[in-house]
């Protein structure tokens, strides 16, 4: 299958993670709501989602996001999120480039802004930011955590002990890593959360109500005395977050809320290996967890038309064959 019409894109960064937002030229999808549309462009259009983000025309860390019409008449917009693995539940630093991309297209944005995505309704609002750059600050799903104080053996003898918890998207999250969260060390940490991921899928702990953890995150000490932590995210298709991820500071505001260690409403900043910091909070769930808010920047970098030429071999991306 192809595409002959063209494919209208803006791309941005959020505090260092691209995300490339599909304004026109997406398939026509079946389905009345968001996820109904998200499982039909997994089961049929799939070469959409690789000629987007998958080389030659994106690459292994870039999240897509296509638009498309929401259930929910009060929602500006319904998002379904991708990358080079497959379609994502929700992503927060995509909703900020969503958001920072209505605003860039002369949307108006006043007040709330809610967002459908195939994992529920997600909120947003534009607020003043640091040196001037607006921010925006995203009301994610319930997060909460699935299973507390897991313990996992490694093939290097290891153990390391963690949280699985949903932020909109499965993670793992663990402090016990032994690696220095800094990118210089990019192979090792990358090296060690695949250990972890493959010690979840043998220990059959690699879902949540059958969706998947399919997201590692790797805390450590902050390097700015200003921050409270600093982590690293390996993303399902084997890339690194360069933001805070998220989703992934959403599941870690469930894990400090569940072990107590933070009170609602405070702030919690999130550094990414790259230096780049989400700020974040959270209210109590009344069915329990977290209703986490995450707050961040967003840059546009581009935007443009995406041409899948019917004899290019390569329209439809390059799948990446990625074995860890």
């Amino acid at each position: 299958m192809s595409s002959a019409a063209p494919i209208s894109f803006v791309d941005s960064h959020t505090e260092g993670e691209p995300t490339r937002v599909v304004v026109e030229g997406g398939p026509a999808l079946a389905g009345a709501t968001v996820a109904a549309m998200a499982a039909d462009l997994a089961a049929n259009h799939d070469w959409f989602r690789s000629a987007v983000v998958n080389e030659p025309r994106g690459s292994d860390v870039l999240v897509g996001a296509l638009l498309v019409r929401p259930a929910d008449p009060a929602c500006a917009a319904g998002v379904i999120f991708f990358n080079n693995a497959g379609l994502l539940g929700m992503c927060g630093h995509g909703t900020i480039g969503v958001v920072r991309t209505l605003m860039h297209l002369g949307r108006p944005l006043a007040g709330e802004v809610r967002l459908e995505t195939p994992v529920g309704t997600v909120s947003a609002r534009v607020v003043p930011g640091a040196d001037g750059v607006p921010a925006v600050e995203v009301g994610n799903v319930r997060s909460f955590v699935h299973r507390a104080d897991v313990e996992l053996g490694l093939p290097d003898g290891r153990t390391v002990h963690g949280d699985i918890a949903w932020g909109g998207n499965g993670f793992f999250l663990c402090e016990d890593h032994g690696e220095a969260i800094e990118l210089a060390n990019i192979d090792a940490l990358t090296r060690r959360s695949w250990e972890i991921r493959h010690a979840l899928e043998r220990a059959g702990l690699a879902a949540i109500d059958g969706r998947p953890v399919d997201h590692v995150e790797l805390v450590g000490p902050p390097r700015d005395a200003h921050n409270h932590a600093r982590n690293f995210v390996l993303c399902p298709g084997g890339a690194y977050d360069r933001s805070p991820c998220g989703t992934g500071t959403s599941a870690k505001l469930a894990c400090l809320a569940a072990h107590g260690k933070l009170a609602p409403g405070a702030i919690w900043r999130q550094e990414s290996v790259i230096g780049s910091v989400f700020e974040a909070s959270y209210a109590a769930a009344p069915e329990g967890g977290v209703l986490p808010t995450v707050r961040g920047r967003a840059w546009i970098t581009g935007e443009g038309t995406l041409v899948l030429d019917p004899s290019d071999p390569y329209r439809h991306g390059i799948v990446p064959l990625t074995v860890r």
